[in-house]
């Protein structure tokens, strides 16, 4: 295994732990939006840009259920 696929699999490890707990705390879904910011950079490095485009993407839906939650609380 090199590092950027360790990378990648942490990178996805941190998305997949921080989904599950997202509805603990707004907190874990501002991690979520991190992992998937760390997804889409994996994505570019590695080649695959439309993982890329679709992890950052994601990375924004997070931000703004984020600041979503952060406005409500």
């Amino acid at each position: 295994m090199n590092a950027l696929t360790l990378f990648g699999l942490l990178a996805v490890s941190a998305m997949l732990v921080c989904h599950a707990m997202e509805n603990r705390c707004r907190g874990w879904t501002l991690g979520f939006a991190f992992a998937c910011a760390l997804g889409s950079a994996y994505g570019f490095l590695q080649g695959a840009w439309p993982f890329g485009r679709v992890e950052g993407v994601w990375a924004l839906v997070a931000l703004a259920r984020w600041r979503a939650r952060s406005v409500q609380a």
